[in-house]
């Protein structure tokens, strides 16, 4: 069997192994929402798939509900579910539309009524009501995109200047109880973090938001500093919060998948944070140290990179991380690289991530294609398509950061 195609079986494997809806009908084993009305609002890339796990474990209990997701996710009507689509990774006047219903759904609910609140990532682009105009928070989220600033980073910004963030959507559900399952897609499942925290106190300070601002040189209005001044909510009395699933999920089956496919695998982290472009190079330092195993070996990173917009290319983390790799096992043999986003989709493309092997590079050159100067430009995509190493999933229904494996086959 070739690399990629093992590759391919690994991918799918991890991705199966991450859908939430498992997760999800473990979540809410054995819970009791009877006594008052039951209301569902879901949020992020996988709010479909965990919705509908949840109307199948709690048939004929859901009175009414607000899906939030990214537009081409949503896969078919639920029952007394309303569904919505939106911008990703930038909120849109969807998005807007959409999480007005979700607070009206909310309001003048009672002591005795619960919201099921399924959150996961990609909630903090698709569930927003801004405390600015729509063009003041999308011009910020696009510098702090461009600026490679990590998402804990970004989300610390973002939860300032929105009326949802910041546990301030659970506050308006009050006096209600708020039931909320987690399907984390961040390093430390940080419950602050994740979709911006909407059910969970901010942990961040005012000065940590303004650090922010000063390290990526950020340009912001006055009203901007101003909301960046103002210290969160301290508590939140009416939530419960159970986290269902997070990256190690996508780390151990891919373990699992390359020990049947023959390597002997190793998980490097399931925390890796970084520039693309330097966890790809390091995927191939190690290549060149392991270049005369004996035995096919695996090595497995999870975690979310990021990237630093240079150029006007097109491409993600994912595919900028392969194509970085590229360069270093050049002179090797029977070695690959891949990496995947597990929602499916990989920065603003239709690919999940990218894949090269030790003829990437040669095949690119014959192109005309020079590693170096599509890395400078971020056109990543074009690059991998010339050469068939484009990744594609389609819409995965879940979202639990991405997966980074280098392959050396014997």
């Amino acid at each position: 069997m070739s690399l990629r195609a093992d590759a391919q079986k690994i991918i799918e494997a991890a991705i199966t192994a991450a859908l939430p809806d498992t997760a999800v009908k473990k979540a809410l084993s054995g819970e009791d929402f009877s006594g008052g009305k039951l209301v569902l609002v879901a949020i992020g890339k996988a709010a479909w798939s965990m919705a509908k796990a949840a109307c199948e474990v709690l048939a004929g209990q859901i009175s009414d509900g607000v899906v939030i997701t990214k537009y081409g996710h949503a896969q078919g009507e639920l029952p007394n579910i309303r569904i919505f689509e939106a911008g990703h990774p930038i909120p849109d006047a969807n998005s807007f539309a959409a999480t007005e219903e979700a607070i009206k759904l909310v309001q003048n609910l009672t002591a005795e009524d619960t919201v099921l609140f399924l959150i996961s990532g990609g909630g903090s682009a698709l569930f927003e009501k801004p405390l600015v105009s729509e063009v003041v928070l999308q011009n910020i989220t696009g510098q702090l995109l461009a600026c490679g600033a990590s998402i804990t980073e970004i989300n610390t910004i973002r939860k300032r200047l929105s009326a949802v963030k910041g546990g301030k959507f659970a506050k308006l559900c009050e006096p209600a109880r708020v039931f909320s399952v987690v399907l984390s897609d961040i390093i430390g499942d940080p419950l602050d973090m994740i979709a911006s925290g909407p059910a969970y106190p901010d942990r961040s300070t005012s000065r940590e938001a303004l650090a922010i601002v000063q390290k990526y040189g950020l340009v912001i209005p006055q009203e901007v500093e101003q909301l960046l001044r103002i210290e969160p909510p301290a508590t939140l009395n009416n939530v419960t919060t159970k986290i269902t699933g997070s990256v190690r999920q996508l780390c151990v089956a891919a373990e699992k998948t390359c020990r049947e496919l023959g390597y002997k695998p190793m998980i490097l982290t399931a925390s890796l944070s970084c520039q693309a472009r330097e966890a790809g190079s390091f995927l191939a330092a190690i290549a060149q140290y392991h270049q005369d195993t004996e035995q096919s070996l695996a090595f497995i990173a999870g975690g979310e990179t990021v990237v630093q917009l240079k150029g006007k290319g097109k491409g993600g983390r994912n595919q900028e991380l392969a194509l970085a790799a590229a360069e270093g096992i050049a002179s090797l043999e029977n070695v690959a690289v891949f990496s995947v986003g597990s929602d499916g989709t990989d920065g603003p493309t239709d690919a999940a991530g990218g894949y090269v092997d030790n003829t990437t590079k040669q095949r690119l050159a014959e192109k005309g294609i020079s590693i170096f100067e599509v890395l400078e430009n971020n056109d990543a995509y074009h690059a991998l398509q010339a050469v068939d190493g484009l990744i594609f999933t389609g819409p995965t229904g879940t979202n639990v950061n991405d997966l980074s494996v280098l392959l050396i086959k014997r």
